[in-house]
């Protein structure tokens, strides 16, 4: 039995002793849990008790962005030793599926993803995972930053599947955490600028403190307007839906040079109308994320180069005996919280 943060059912949150495999077979690393990060998907399984087709149904431990330390190797590892720093890939796929064969083992319908009904996540101090999805750290890279990884590589996967030319102006719809770690991850693969637009001004205030983003507030202005009065008349190159408001997609390919691409991050949780004229008018190609797959090292390696800096988006950290205060606050959404994160240990 270990303690871990337990989601017994909708709405109802504990920290106690649960039954969990720890075992470490020949392909595995055991991990000593550092620092956890809380998601809007903890948060939503935490509100609602399911998201789509995931329903929980029986307790779950919650928690999947996560870093922490090797303390036991599988026979077979080579590429790791006790006493790594290492972030962790949450979603394990069919090795033998066709997703995976084909390099999309994110889509794999296979796939076991911590804190997704049925499995259980990390908020707990010790778990095992294949080391083929766990990543070295390096040491100037912090064990928050390496809990940031996982956010991160969404926002990366969303600046890949763009196929950004370098100098593109770029869109991002949303602020939110992945809204801006999509910007900076724009930014990265080598937009020249990119807009950032939302209904919160603290948000965007945290956003705005980075060169190279600027931040539209929508409620003094128009996108559209902003977009085109940057761009003269011309459009962005790329817009970046990472909102899920069902009302980001009207007018949305006003924003859009002809030819541009549109990159769809954000979850909607009903039905949208998509102006199918209006896209092939544009000739858009239009592009769609679902979690990331092969670019976490590549992540590592751009918070370790200090081309990104993730640091300014952790709002609070909490102890985890305080793990129920931090969702607690994180489901209230406060307009100055970006990413909240629970430590392990010190």
């Amino acid at each position: 039995m270990v303690q871990a943060l337990v989601l017994e059912k909708k709405g109802e949150l504990a920290l106690r002793d649960i039954d969990l495999p720890l075992e470490v077979g020949p392909d595995d690393v055991k991990i000593a849990i550092h620092t956890v990060g809380v998601c809007g998907s903890d948060v939503h399984y935490y509100t609602h008790g399911a998201i789509g087709s995931f329903v929980v149904r029986e307790p779950m431990v919650l928690g999947h962005e996560a870093a922490g330390t090797v303390v036991a190797v599988g026979s077979q590892v080579k590429s790791l030793a006790v006493g790594d720093r290492v972030c962790m890939e949450p979603g394990v796929p069919n090795m033998n599926s066709r997703a995976t064969k084909l390099g999309i083992y994110n889509v794999d319908p296979d796939v076991r993803f911590w804190a997704t009904p049925p499995v259980h996540g990390v908020l707990t101090p010790e778990v095992v995972h294949p080391a083929a999805f766990t990543y070295k750290i390096p040491d100037n890279v912090s064990f928050a930053e390496g809990a940031m990884v996982e956010p991160f590589a969404v926002g990366l996967q969303a600046a890949t599947r763009a196929r950004i030319t370098p100098g593109d102006v770029a869109v991002v719809i949303g602020c939110g955490p992945i809204g801006i770690m999509t910007a900076l991850a724009a930014l990265a693969g080598g937009c020249a600028r990119v807009y950032i637009s939302d209904l919160s001004a603290p948000k965007l205030a945290i956003a705005g403190q980075y060169p190279g983003i600027h931040p539209v507030n929508i409620t003094q202005q128009p996108l559209a307007e902003v977009i085109s009065r940057e761009t003269d008349g011309w459009g962005a190159d790329v817009i970046f839906e990472a909102s899920g408001s069902p009302r980001a997609y009207d007018g949305l390919f006003d924003l859009m040079r002809p030819g541009g691409t549109l990159v769809l991050v954000g979850l909607p949780v009903e039905r949208v109308n998509f102006d199918v004229p209006a896209s092939i008018i544009k000739e858009a190609r239009i592009e769609t994320v679902f979690r990331y797959a092969n670019n976490f090292d590549r992540a590592v390696n751009l918070i370790a180069s200090g081309k990104v800096d993730l640091k300014p988006l952790i709002s609070g950290t909490f102890d985890f005996a305080e793990s129920i205060a931090a969702f607690d606050r994180a489901a209230k959404g406060l307009p100055d919280d970006v990413k909240l994160q629970i430590r392990l240990r010190d």
